[in-house]
């Protein structure tokens, strides 16, 4: 520590030097990111208009909706405005909030996919129950345990295991990701590699596999109904399934992979899928697949104001 200086700010390196690459990019990731933030909002707003989507499913819906906007926009915009820079630099406060507003959304979208899997779970394996098991009063507390367990599992190891960063102050990404910055650190102490390990193995192997042992739950129950009625309730699950593969399979790529070296480009090209293309076509998912959504968006097209007019009488 005696002859190594602790870096103050960071210098991004991104995805090229070559500006017409950059200038590419840039309106790319501009059309995807304003696509992302109006599917999102559109997906909350109609959830909160129609009262036919008031239901313990909607509602995760809408609160994963609000989780892929804060997970996009706590990137994105920074690294827009890097595609345009030269100087590519953030503070090290700046970086650090980066770094944990991520593992934040990302703990937290992990842990309310396996709350939507056991919604799912309950509603097909258990109906009669369904009602009772899942009030409202249960969802909320379910959301807010879910935030507070997130919360603990980002703050207590900053706490516990502080880390030093040092120079030299590149970080091969283009973000600050937890992962890259760890390069930084002045003592290669690979006790705080093995702890983002335990952590990952607790926000992301764990809930999968309580995921997948409610899907084959909900697999034997549906094969014991009536041929007809299989695909219709197996149809509820299709969204999920599909945004549980993307999210769950980029995230373990990324942390329960091997140890990636400095010079590896891997972990931001892995980071674009959950951090830019995840929050794109989970509202894309969920509507498409979703028959009152669909009928909400008709409708809205057709005659917001009566719907705006329905929603205060509610109020």
């Amino acid at each position: 520590m005696k002859n190594k200086t602790l870096a103050t700010e960071f210098i991004l390196l991104g995805f090229s030097t070559d500006f017409s690459i950059n200038l590419f990019l840039f309106v790319l990731f501009l059309l995807v990111y304003v696509t992302t933030v109006v599917g999102n909002s559109l997906i909350i707003h109609v959830i909160i208009i129609n009262p036919q989507l008031h239901t313990p499913m909607y509602f995760f819906i809408s609160k994963l909706s609000f989780i892929d906007l804060c997970n996009s926009s706590s990137a994105v915009p920074k690294m827009l405005k890097d595609l345009l820079s030269a100087h590519r630099t953030i503070s090290l406060v700046a970086c650090l909030i980066q770094v944990n507003t991520l593992l934040l959304m990302g703990t937290t979208e992990c842990l309310l996919l396996v709350l939507m899997a056991y919604d799912r779970c309950l509603a097909i394996c258990l109906p009669l129950h369904y009602h009772v098991l899942m009030k409202w009063s249960m969802c909320h507390r379910f959301t807010a345990l879910i935030w507070i367990f997130g919360l603990l599992l980002i703050i207590l190891p900053s706490l516990l295991m502080p880390v030093a960063l040092c120079n030299p102050n590149q970080i091969n990404h283009f973000m600050c990701e937890s992962l890259a910055v760890l390069h930084l650190s002045c003592d290669r102490n690979y006790s705080k590699e093995y702890v983002i390990f335990l952590l990952s193995f607790i926000t992301i192997l764990l809930p999968f596999t309580f995921i997948v042992i409610s899907y084959v739950c909900i697999i034997i129950s549906v094969l014991k109904i009536h041929s007809a009625e299989r695909a219709k309730a197996f149809s509820t699950c299709t969204s999920h399934l599909t945004v549980v593969a993307m999210y769950f399979g980029t995230g373990m790529v990324t942390y329960l992979g091997p140890s990636q070296e400095k010079s590896s480009n891997q972990g931001k090209y892995v980071s674009i899928f959950y951090v830019i293309i995840a929050p794109l076509l989970n509202p894309l998912i969920y509507s498409l697949n979703n028959r009152e959504v669909k009928k909400t968006f008709a409708k809205l097209k057709t005659c917001p104001p009566l719907l705006l007019l329905r929603f205060h009488e509610q109020l």
